[in-house]
């Protein structure tokens, strides 16, 4: 037995000798393939990706600093505080961290503090003249910080990572893992009032750029522990964090999953905006309507969560986007369920209309004036022909010039700053309309239905669809132009067709309409009582269908007979 054992000994000895010596050999190899740090000025942005990812943390602190140094091409912003700790010891500590990304009483109170008094204090005859490191890394970790967050790193590439979204990390001498301490502190915009989704009955808070306070905003919202976050890096030099929300047990895991690999399968340099993510996920990209949602209000992410949607959150922008979103979701705003079933009703179908009219009015217009007097009354077609009298263009140039120019003032008012931007946009066009009628340009029957069509187009609570239907009227005015009511009626089949082709994430377009869903027309064109309201979607959940209980509708106490 003894014979035995010492051969199987020996066998293991050498299986283990020739395994270092095959890791030692593919890491050199590895290395080999990496560009060398002289050739970081002629290197391509793939080969100074994958030198960062072959470096490792090294024992020697000076080492460390140099690479770091290298790497962020000693950039004005990086800092390296230098400390000793022990009074006898004398061990060398390194803390690395980007200047204006941090909070100086957070990194002193937090970090740098702590480990100078716990040096101070350590009792030198507990240790003698040597201190094992690796028990010094573990002892500041775990019993010296004063902070919330702490990761353990131990390649380069982490460290680099931390650094750049305001971590400090600290390195010790002779160890080759590094601790990255949260002590953000930059400047924020705090959580104030939505801009472009207000309301005046509920909630006045919106979302702001910070990722995570978004986060703890639909926290606040839901609380509850099956709402679920995960995180992913888009963008191979911005690694912009994007979050994905979604309630477990509601939502339906084939929709969740989707929203993953999407995700996951975008190769893009830079992400700055909740746009750039829409543009590369989106079922319909040449669509001109949107089938993202994207809004500021948590309580409206809040609702599409509780429907069985999914959410997705991106860092540097306040806008989050909501998936999958139909046609209705656009004609629908937050305050509809704040205020009574019929108040609400009566919104959503004046919003109905005014999306028709914005579409249809100048095109009727033009067809009408062109090709079909008769459908008017006399009086009225002697008064518009008296008024274009002397007009020197046909209806549809005048109509175009007059909806272009309308565009123009609009992305003035938009882009001028916000004290006279309103201003300008307003005196703008009075003075530019009453001189165009003056001058005999336009008519004034036009300068009312291009009037009537900018304020019906902007009253969809969603800025998306409202951009959707101005630049839909170009196309559908020079059809009517051309063809009369003939092309209108062409015009709106065509638009009818595709919306009933588009999907999002799989769901139709004109959901509940097309295909019909009886069950989800309760909160469509019109609003039930929140009492009637008892089921989720049928095209989003396939669990949980039911919401609450069907038996809530108030009624008005019994009274004794006596």
């Amino acid at each position: 037995m003894g014979v035995i054992w010492g051969n199987l000994r020996t066998r293991m000895e050498k299986g283990l000798v020739v395994s270092l010596i095959s890791r030692v050999w593919r890491r050199l190899r590895r290395r080999k393939k990496t560009p060398k740090p002289q050739d970081f000025a002629g290197a391509t942005l793939s080969e100074l990706f994958d030198f960062i990812k072959s470096q490792e943390l090294v024992p020697d602190l000076k080492e460390n600093e140099d690479r770091l140094k290298q790497i962020l091409g000693d950039s004005s912003d990086l800092t390296f505080r230098h400390l000793m700790f022990g009074r006898e010891l004398k061990v060398p500590i390194m803390v690395v961290h980007v200047d204006g990304m941090v909070g100086s009483e957070a990194l002193m109170n937090g970090l740098i503090g702590p480990v100078l008094e716990k040096g101070l204090r350590l009792p030198e005859e507990k240790y003698g003249d040597h201190l094992n490191r690796d028990e010094l890394f573990a002892l500041i970790k775990q019993q010296v910080l004063l902070l919330s967050s702490v990761h353990e790193v131990a390649e380069l590439e982490e460290v680099l990572d931390y650094l750049v979204r305001g971590h400090a990390v600290l390195l010790i001498d002779g160890v080759t893992k590094a601790l990255a301490c949260e002590v953000k502190g930059w400047s924020e915009r705090n959580v104030e009032q939505p801009t472009t989704e207000v309301v005046v009955r509920g909630p006045q808070h919106a979302f702001v750029e910070n990722r995570r306070v978004n986060t703890t905003l639909l926290r606040r919202t839901i609380a509850s522990p099956l709402l679920w976050f995960e995180d992913f890096k888009v963008g191979a030099v911005t690694n912009t964090i994007v979050t994905i929300a979604y309630i477990k047990g509601i939502v339906d895991d084939g929709l969740v999953e989707e929203v993953r690999q999407r995700i996951k399968s975008i190769e893009i340099d830079a992400v700055f905006e909740s746009g750039y993510i829409e543009e590369l996920i989106e079922d319909a990209p040449y669509s001109p309507f949107p089938t993202i949602l994207r809004t500021e209000r948590p309580d409206k992410v809040a609702a599409g969560l509780l429907e069985g949607r999914v959410a997705i959150i991106i860092d540097g922008t306040p806008y989050v986007l909501v998936i999958p979103a139909t046609f209705a979701t656009f004609l629908t705003a937050a305050e509809d369920y704040y205020e009574r079933a019929f108040t609400g009703s009566f919104i959503r179908a004046v919003r109905a209309f005014a999306f028709f009219l914005a579409l249809t009015l100048p095109s009727t217009y033009v067809a009408i004036t062109n090709f079909h007097q008769e459908l008017l009354p006399t009086s009225l077609t002697l008064s518009i022909a008296a008024q274009r009298e002397g007009v020197p263009f046909v209806a549809i140039l005048e109509a175009l010039f007059l909806e272009f120019s309308f565009e123009l003032l609009r992305e003035a008012g938009i882009r001028l700053p916000k004290a006279i931007g309103p201003t300008i946009s307003i005196v703008g066009a009075l003075i530019l309309g009453e001189a165009a009628v003056s001058a005999g340009l336009v008519s004034p029957a036009l300068v009312i239905v291009v009037a009537a069509t900018a304020i019906a187009s902007f009253i969809s609570p969603i800025y998306s669809m409202s951009i959707s239907v101005h630049l839909l009227r170009f196309p559908m005015i020079i059809l009517a132009g051309t063809l009369g009511l003939f092309g209108v009626i062409m015009g709106l089949a065509a638009i009818l067709i595709h919306l009933c082709a588009v999907r999002s994430f799989g769901v139709p377009y004109l959901t509940p309409l097309a295909p019909m869903i009886l069950s989800e027309w309760k909160d469509t064109v019109v609003r039930l009582p929140l009492w009637q309201m008892d089921t989720r979607p049928k095209s989003l959940v396939k669990q949980e269908y039911i919401r609450q209980s069907p038996r809530q509708r108030p009624q008005p106490p019994k009274q004794d007979d006596n």
